[in-house]
C-alpha cells in the first residue's frame, strides 16, 4: 500500500522488504518509503532500489548519518567494542534477532555507533527468557566496555534506560517476578518520553519492585559480561573489522565467532 506512489526498481524484492520492517506502524512505513525514494532522487536515480529502502530503515530508526561528529580514536575504539558487545551477545543469547548491521558512524539522534537487529517475524507474545535476552543485548555494549577497561563511560545511557524500563515493565506489569507473583501493581500505561508509570503499592512492596528490577539488571549485565569472557577472541576481531571498516553486516558477525572458535 505504501509504495503505490513510488517507482520501484525491478529487482525490488516486496518480501525482503516486509521482513526488514516488522513491527513498524503505517506511519512508520510511510516515513521509510518517503526516505528511500527522497535517497533515490538524489542519487539521480528514477527508482528506489532495495538499498534505498535498507538505508531509508536506517535513517528512520537511528538517524541521519553525522559524518561531521569526529571522535578521537580512544572513543571511537571504545563505540566500536560497545558495539560489538551489543551484536556478539544479540547472536549468543538463545532469543537473539538476528544481527542485520553494526556501525561506528555516529547518527543524528546522538548515536556514536548502531547495532541493527533484524527480526524475522512480528512478535506479539515474548516469554520471560526472551525478555530476559533482550536486556542481556542491551546491555552487552557496558559489558565489553567493562571486560576490555575495566571501567564504564556514559556511552550506555540510552541502553541503560531501556533496559530498566523492560525489567520495570517485567516486574510491575507482566507478573515476571517470583518474588511477587502473579500481580500487576502498574496502574496506568508506560509513556513514551512522558509520565512515569504509578504503583498501587505499599513502601514496602515498591522496595521489594526496585529490587527485582537491580536484580534482573544485575543478572544480565552478569551474563552478558560472561559471555563476552568467554568469546573475547571474537569480540576483538569484530571491534579490529569495525575500527577498518566502519561498518559490517550479520554475516561478519557469524564469522567473527566462527573464526575465533578455530583459532
Amino acid at each position: 500500500i505504501h509504495t503505490k506512489n513510488v517507482k520501484l526498481s525491478p529487482e525490488f524484492d516486496l518480501d525482503r522488504a516486509a521482513r526488514m520492517t516488522p513491527g513498524f506502524s503505517g506511519a512508520d512505513l510511510e516515513n521509510v518509503v518517503n526516505e528511500a525514494a527522497l535517497l533515490a532522487a538524489r542519487r539521480g536515480a528514477a527508482a528506489v532500489t532495495i538499498q534505498d529502502f535498507e538505508a531509508a530503515i536506517e535513517r528512520v530508526v537511528a538517524g541521519p548519518e553525522k559524518r561531521t561528529r569526529v571522535m578521537n580514536d580512544r572513543e571511537r575504539t571504545a563505540v566500536a567494542y560497545h558495539e560489538s558487545g551489543h551484536a556478539l551477545v544479540a547472536e549468543l543469547v538463545p532469543h537473539g534477532d538476528p544481527v542485520a548491521k553494526v556501525s561506528i558512524v555516529p547518527r543524528g539522534r546522538g548515536a556514536l555507533g548502531y547495532t541493527m537487529q533484524m527480526p524475522t517475524e512480528d512478535r506479539y507474545l515474548l516469554t520471560r527468557e526472551e525478555l530476559e535476552d533482550r536486556i542481556a543485548i542491551m546491555l552487552g555494549g557496558r559489558a565489553a566496555e567493562q571486560v576490555v577497561f575495566e571501567t564504564i563511560s556514559t556511552g550506555a545511557s540510552d541502553d541503560i534506560m531501556r533496559a530498566s524500563e523492560l525489567a520495570r515493565q517485567m516486574v510491575m506489569e507482566y507478573g515476571m517476578s517470583e518474588k511477587l507473583g502473579n500481580v500487576r501493581y502498574a496502574t496506568q500505561q508506560y509513556q513514551f518520553l512522558s509520565g512515569d508509570t504509578t504503583a498501587n503499592a505499599s513502601p514496602e512492596t515498591l522496595q521489594i519492585i526496585d529490587e527485582e528490577v537491580q536484580r534482573i539488571i544485575e543478572e544480565q549485565y552478569k551474563r552478558a559480561q560472561a559471555l563476552l569472557n568467554e568469546h573475547r577472541a571474537a569480540l576483538e576481531r569484530l571491534t579490529q573489522q569495525l575500527l577498518q571498516t566502519e561498518t559490517v553486516d550479520g554475516a561478519a558477525v557469524e564469522q567473527a565467532l566462527v573464526e575465533s572458535e578455530k583459532a
